[in-house]
């Protein structure tokens, strides 16, 4: 029997968004899933060695926050200075509390569980980033490599 494959997009770079293409890969690779998760443009935020990423309520209507407040808390004023670290420090709480993992540890248990983790070469020439800030143990490569692997893969994710 062939292994079964998986492969993820990852282009988001905020807090909220990290979480699922790291979820994912693991639970698969644990599962028996050979697995590969193609970081592009802010996605590649998410393999730098140091993490400071944020959610933001703004744009995110289905985000649920305390005290009901997404049904009567109007939505543009979640855009006032400040609000973006304060719903990056409840979510980071709301985390901690449920004894949800860190960002960090997810990430090893990917690498551990021998998930490949892959930088757009494109996007990191693009934006002028520095390889040095990214954690070791990443490949670079393209679009077109990327291609190789999603196109035998039994599942493709877009997140």
């Amino acid at each position: 029997m062939q292994e079964k494959k998986l492969a993820i997009i990852a282009t988001k770079g905020s807090l909220d968004w990290a979480y699922p293409p790291f979820i994912l890969a693991s639970t698969a690779s644990a599962l028996g899933y050979d697995t590969e998760i193609f970081f592009t443009f802010y996605g590649l935020q998410l393999l730098k060695k140091n993490l400071s990423l944020e959610v933001t309520p703004l744009g995110n209507p289905g985000m649920p926050m305390p005290m009901n407040m997404d049904k009567w808390f109007p939505v543009m004023l979640t855009a006032l200075p400040g609000m973006q670290s304060m719903m990056t420090t409840m979510m980071k709480k709301k985390m901690a509390d449920k004894g949800v993992a860190s960002l960090e540890e997810l990430r090893e248990l990917c690498q551990e569980a021998e998930v490949r983790l892959i930088a757009c070469q494109m996007t990191v020439d693009l934006f002028d980033m520095n390889p040095g800030d990214f954690i070791d143990g990443i490949e670079y490569a393209g679009a077109a490599r990327f291609f190789e692997f999603a196109g035998e893969s039994d599942i493709c994710l877009y997140i």
